[in-house]
């Protein structure tokens, strides 16, 4: 069965994307509580909670942040963390099944996406955009999991594109390998395996037909 994993607000503090120089955020490395599927309601309460005045956020400069965090070396719980401005987002943490080092969704998982695809189609998350970010756990080298989180979170936003016909110009895609562990200290726990998805607010004009 699938594992639904469901948090509002896992990250701390923020900094602007754009900035320079700042404190940098941690994401929270405290395990998400654990629900075997997460009903409709209680993914649209995660999506929507948070979404007014919220900071700009895309896909290109998140990935520049995770490629440029892969320069620091040595065990990930010696490694700055990754900064970056997702807190006052409303998000939900979800686990996805894919084929062993592809990117092929895993059957049993197509359940969790519809669901999630139903709230996006809900007239509450209509008028809203969404930012699916890939993490894997530390497992391989770091560029190749730079890679395959990406192919990853690509094939999320595919699924939910063409299988569920969430409009894709509603979805940005962005994978960050292992630069965002939620568990530094067991940095290749399944728990880091995980996919992301944030309200980065209004879609503007766009409408599903």
């Amino acid at each position: 069965m699938t594992d639904f994993r469901f948090a509002k607000a896992s990250l701390r503090a923020a900094l602007l994307l754009a900035g320079v120089a700042a404190v940098p955020v941690l994401l929270d490395a405290r395990p998400a509580a654990a629900q075997a599927f997460t009903p409709n309601s209680e993914i649209i309460q995660g999506l929507q909670s948070a979404v007014d005045n919220v900071p700009q956020v895309s896909a290109e400069a998140l990935r520049g942040l995770a490629q440029a965090h892969m320069k620091y070396t040595g065990p990930p719980e010696s490694r700055p963390p990754l900064a970056i401005q997702l807190d006052q987002l409303a998000q939900i943490n979800v686990e996805i099944e894919f084929d062993l080092n592809s990117a092929m969704i895993k059957p049993a998982s197509y359940r969790t996406l519809g669901s999630i695809a139903d709230a996006m189609h809900n007239p509450v998350l209509l008028g809203y955009k969404f930012l699916v970010v890939g993490n894997t756990d530390a497992t391989g080298t770091r560029e190749y999991n730079m890679k395959l989180s990406q192919e990853r979170s690509d094939a999320v936003v595919e699924a939910l594109s063409t299988t569920f016909r969430v409009d894709p110009r509603r979805l940005q895609s962005v994978g960050v390998g292992e630069e965002a562990l939620q568990d530094v200290r067991n940095p290749d726990a399944a728990i880091n395996r995980r996919v992301q998805i944030f309200n980065v607010g209004s879609a503007g004009a766009l409408s599903e037909q």
